[in-house]
């Protein structure tokens, strides 16, 4: 796995921009032998008989637009929704659908947490003692949210979580998506070794972080869909409404043509009579036809027009799929980290439970309120141990 994706994946969540499809598509290209050439937004692709790749041309043209039609068979529209994309994206996570990768020292540095250095405070040294061997399941999954007619978003999201204790490790899932970016050194021999009925758990679970996370963007996409269709509804209403006033005004206009020609017909001789007789049956007519759709109409009103409603609702209704495109096992350590920390004078050293790539995994709390220390409440000095920036700023 760690040959396709490459310096494609910089966040543990990607949106499908068209810069990635780009990306992606020429790295993938390039990786299974292919050539390319590219015109502004035209690409010529020459296609190996050695190419390791299910695609049938010889030679073909991408276009990297997102609204384009062509009828030239040798062209190929290149965007997220494109035809070629998804067959890209099918075959690249068949070919390589599992991997491992070892997060290593040279891959995952030593990261200093940010609430570390509040104040005056400097990280004079930092030493990792790794005490064990952990593993994580990294899965890639495709997340696409859309609507039938208006809204689409598409993206690929990272969740990595630990075998044993079923933890989400969020540092981890980053660490690894940069660590698989295509290189010399990457060792594609290493195989996945996890069984199978150890995976179906963990994916699971990958799966219910990954949904938990996404849960805002979902919600507001489908705030903005009830919001459309709010409006359209709204805007249909509107327009029953004159067409209901129109008709009204119509079946009063009848109402007086009908009256006015029974009085012809009292009035008037028997050819007249007749002639008279054949209007006020073909007005008859119309009038109960207007009425009976003024009937409808009315009621379609007073209940809020459930059928075109439900239409309407339907149209704007979330689909939500999740697919799992690919899986890595990751290796890494866990440990000790020591902090030696330095403010003026004072030097304290903070010890924690640190993982390679997965960074600090205990929580710190300050030594005279005892409220935990973050990114939001920094450390802010060591003067009577660890105090956090809510204690110091009282005391100024």
């Amino acid at each position: 796995m760690a040959s396709i994706w490459g310096p494609v994946m910089t966040e543990a969540s990607i949106p499908v921009t068209q810069a990635v499809v780009e990306r992606f598509t020429e790295q993938y290209l390039q990786s299974a032998g292919c050539d390319i050439e590219k015109e502004r937004d035209r690409w010529n692709v020459t296609i190996p008989d050695d190419a390791d790749t299910e695609l049938s041309a010889k030679d073909l043209t991408l276009v990297c637009e997102n609204d384009v039609a062509t009828d030239n068979k040798s062209e190929e529209p290149l965007h997220a929704d494109s035809r070629f994309f998804q067959q890209l994206l099918t075959e690249a996570s068949k070919r390589t659908p599992t991997g491992k990768v070892s997060i290593e020292t040279q891959r995952a540095g030593i990261e200093v947490p940010g609430w570390i250095r509040g104040g005056e405070i400097e990280v004079a040294e930092t030493r990792f003692t790794p005490y064990y061997d952990r593993t994580a399941l990294g899965v890639l999954f495709r997340v696409s949210i859309e609507t039938v007619s208006e809204y689409q978003s598409e993206f690929l999201h990272a969740i990595a979580v630990d075998t044993r204790s079923k933890e989400q490790l969020p540092k981890l899932e980053d660490t690894f998506l940069r660590a698989t970016a295509v290189a010399e050194d990457v060792d594609k021999s290493t195989r996945f070794e996890l069984e199978e009925t150890d995976v179906r758990p963990l994916l699971d679970e990958a799966r219910e972080h990954l949904i938990e996370q996404i849960q805002p963007a979902v919600d507001e996409i489908h705030r903005e869909a009830s919001r459309a269709a709010d409006a359209e509804v709204e805007e249909y209403r509107q327009l029953q409404e004159q067409h209901i006033e129109e008709l009204s005004e119509k079946h009063t206009t009848l109402t007086a043509k009908i009256e006015e020609v029974g009085e012809k017909i009292n009035s008037s001789e028997q050819t007249e009579r007749v002639q008279a007789l054949k209007e006020r049956k073909e007005l008859k007519s119309e009038y109960d036809e207007i009425e009976t759709e003024l009937t409808e109409l009315r009621q379609q009103r007073d209940q809020g027009f459930p059928e075109r409603q439900q239409e309407i609702r339907e149209r704007h209704a979330l689909d939500v799929r999740v697919f799992p495109l690919t899986l890595t096992q990751i290796e890494y350590e866990r440990g000790e980290i020591e902090f030696e920390l330095i403010e003026g004078t004072n030097t304290r050293t903070m010890t924690l439970g640190y993982g390679r790539g997965v960074g600090v995994t205990d929580e710190v709390h300050c030594s005279n309120c005892d409220a935990k220390i973050s990114q939001d409440n920094p450390l802010q000095s060591l003067g009577e141990g660890f105090r956090c920036i809510g204690c110091t700023s009282v005391n100024d």
